[in-house]
């Protein structure tokens, strides 16, 4: 496991934030590390938890950072960064929380991604045509950013 992917996760106090799913989101721990191992399945599971039906869950943020981690840890397998892109693409598809641009979860979310944007563009760049690609756009395209 990379280290940057280790400190992020640790870097958060999961038991004491609330899931959309109504428990505490110490059980995202695992599905995170099985994301971070390369399962894209488990991407789609944190649906439900960080985000659903258009609408941020408390854990997003943090759900974010990782998968930025993960990313930024090495270029993942086809099917693992394609299942990281979309739910990229999920979480800044939610409506804004309305809380202030910058401390609330959509912006905390968005800080993330544009921290990553260099990686994601190259990955995108190097693939043009492709799924990589077309979501890499998307992303671009909900952070205002489309070239």
């Amino acid at each position: 496991m990379p280290d940057a992917v280790e400190a992020q996760i640790g870097r958060h106090e999961w038991e004491a934030i609330a899931c959309g799913c109504g428990r505490d989101a110490g059980h995202l721990v695992d599905t995170l590390w099985a994301a971070a191992e390369g399962h894209p399945a488990a991407f789609r599971a944190l649906e439900g938890h960080a985000f659903l039906s258009g609408r941020l869950h408390p854990p997003a943020p943090a759900v974010c950072g990782v998968l930025l981690a993960v990313w930024s840890a090495g270029p993942p397998r086809l099917a693992t960064r394609e299942a990281l892109l979309w739910t990229l693409l999920a979480l800044l598809g939610t409506e804004d929380d309305g809380s202030s641009h910058e401390a609330g979860l959509y912006g905390q979310c968005a800080a993330f991604v544009r921290a990553g944007l260099p990686s994601l563009r190259h990955a995108a760049a190097t693939a043009p045509g492709t799924p990589t690609a077309a979501y890499v756009e998307g992303v671009e395209g909900l952070l205002g950013l489309d070239s």
